[in-house]
């Protein structure tokens, strides 16, 4: 079984002041403290940079209130980076304002209309991507992710979603061979040959964390899922992300990582 690279880069992007207008699909608007998301964010950041991450911080989107979620922009993989198309027309400037940064590191491929396809709803594990079919990625949008990866020795494999937003929401591999999953939301089928632990039925969003080299990032709003990754002997550090948890955000939402490669990117595709 193949093995994820370690991070070394990443980007990330600032936390708009219109956060509070942010698209909700499962939880209420709740009232949203913009210094303090700001906050959790700078120590965010702080996080990778200490995990060993060069961080590039990329400007805030004032009208753009779900931008700083930028991992749903793209897929990024070793060879190649994948322009996701995002499943709501509010959000579509999104990808297009993130292309050129990722130009820079990735030779780049387009997922085209009539598909949808978001990255949070993309799960690597070595050579395999697990993709979520959810309200924000369709099965076209699968199927052309599949046609652009095969060339590079990916496997495609969908995944049912319901009752999240994204696949990650309650799926993420925090360990080699280790699916994290939270059993309500995700078809474990897909998971099949792998070892699978279930989330704490209390801490139904516990499944989203954020392995990053020798870490594991675990939400502050899940210590029994922390507990239970530190009896593994996994290195654990609880981040408080709150506010953006009010924006149905995760870990993983915030941050676009990859692994620098030696060779340069190809021209644009």
């Amino acid at each position: 079984m193949s093995r994820t690279p370690d991070p070394t880069h990443g980007f990330v992007r600032s936390v708009s002041r219109s956060l509070a207008a942010c698209e909700l699909l499962h939880l209420a608007r709740q009232k949203f403290d913009l210094a303090r998301a700001r906050q959790q964010h700078a120590a965010y950041v702080r996080a990778l940079e200490d995990a060993g991450v060069h961080v590039t911080v990329l400007p805030e989107e004032p009208d753009l209130p779900d931008a700083v979620f930028v991992e749903d922009t793209a897929v990024m993989l070793d060879e190649l980076a994948v322009l996701g198309r995002l499943g709501l027309a509010s959000r579509a400037r999104e990808g297009e304002l993130i292309a050129s940064e990722i130009e820079r590191v990735r030779k780049l491929f387009f997922i085209q209309a009539p598909a949808k396809l978001e990255g949070g709803d993309v799960l690597r594990v070595g050579k395999t991507l697990f993709v979520g079919r959810s309200t924000r990625t369709n099965q076209t949008g699968i199927d052309q992710l599949r046609e652009i990866t095969a060339p590079f020795g990916y496997s495609v494999i969908a995944v049912g979603v319901t009752g999240c937003l994204h696949l990650k929401t309650g799926a993420t591999a925090p360990a080699p061979g280790l699916i994290l999953v939270n059993p309500a939301w995700i078809d474990v089928a897909a998971f099949r040959g792998r070892e699978v632990l279930s989330v704490p039925e209390t801490e139904p969003w516990g499944a989203n964390v954020l392995p990053v080299n020798d870490q594991v990032l675990v939400a502050a709003s899940s210590p029994g899922m922390a507990e239970i990754l530190k009896a593994r002997g996994l290195n654990v550090r609880s981040l408080e992300i709150s506010e953006l948890q009010k924006a149905e955000a995760g870990l993983t939402c915030l941050s676009l990582l990859y692994s620098e490669r030696s060779e340069p990117p190809g021209p644009r595709c």
